[in-house]
């Protein structure tokens, strides 16, 4: 190989180590801090190609967001009861140049930092409460304290907490017995007076119900008696005035509306004798005796 184009790979080579000494790249999940002598003399690099000097030292960090959970963590309320708690939480550095000088490079170190900030809200939370406010009240108020306390006290160690939340309550086998005993009893209680207050309305359904069914009732029957007692003084014009136009003819139709009446049925037997007033009319067309 020629002499010369030796000389130009050999300073093409320098040429791009001394490149690489002076420069640096930014992935968008990425935060990175420059440092001289572990000072830190550059933050806030964006994702791209940046420039440093060779004994600069660079650090980079996740910018993603973290999440852990924790299991079988041990509270007790303000009744000396024991509670059993899962919970997990969400972080991301939001300042790398304090969390580098609070953890280094450690991020176990960061999450073990920030699950003890919780877990102390969580405590105090728990520890000014019963167990029956815990059980009853939503999780969220009951971490609603314990976040922002512990947001204000991570913004310090250049972190973010994101979310915090319980995902389970539980109870030691010997206190869960007696706390579901006692939700029994309550629950009981409380079903015998929902029944007690529902035959009680029941009770007063059905006398109103008969009240207005009575009345109802009274009223049909007096209105029954009016239109028939009207049925019947107009019925009894209207045959008076029949009656009086031709007394013989309504004389002669009441007695063939008896003899229906009388003889009507097939096997009937009237034991009557001929002379009698009743055969009126079936002795003469005339009405007279023969």
């Amino acid at each position: 190989m020629p002499q010369a184009i030796q000389k130009i790979i050999a300073a093409i080579g320098a040429l791009g180590f001394i490149i690489s000494l002076c420069t640096f790249t930014v992935t968008e999940n990425e935060l990175a801090i420059r440092s001289q002598f572990r000072e830190i003399v550059g933050t806030d690099y964006g994702p791209g190609l940046h420039f440093k000097w060779p004994i600069d030292t660079i650090r980079k960090f996740e910018r993603r967001i973290v999440s852990q959970s924790f299991e079988g963590e041990t509270f007790l309320t303000s009744e000396n009861r024991g509670l059993i708690v899962d919970y997990y939480v969400k972080w991301r550095i939001k300042d790398a140049a304090r969390y580098a000088q609070a953890f280094g490079n450690d991020p176990g170190a960061a999450g073990q930092r920030l699950s003890d900030i919780v877990k102390d809200g969580i405590k105090n939370a728990v520890a000014q409460r019963t167990l029956q406010e815990i059980v009853s009240a939503e999780r969220t108020a009951f971490t609603g304290d314990m976040f922002d306390r512990a947001s204000k006290s991570v913004q310090s160690l250049g972190l973010e907490l994101i979310d915090a939340r319980v995902q389970k309550i539980g109870l030691p086998p010997d206190v869960e017995s007696r706390v579901y005993a006692s939700m029994q009893q309550s629950f009981s209680r409380l079903a015998r007076q929902l029944r007690g207050e529902g035959e009680k309305e029941a009770l007063r359904i059905r006398a109103e119900a008969d009240r207005k069914r009575t009345e109802i009732l009274s009223i049909a029957a007096r209105d029954s008696l009016k239109i028939r007692g009207e049925g019947d003084g107009r019925a009894a014009a209207i045959y008076s005035a029949a009656y009086g136009r031709n007394p013989e003819f309504y004389a002669f139709y009441r007695s063939i509306q008896a003899y229906k009446n009388a003889l009507g049925k097939e096997g009937d037997v009237m034991v009557v004798s001929p002379e009698s007033e009743f055969f009126k009319y079936m002795r003469s067309s005339g009405g007279s005796s023969r």
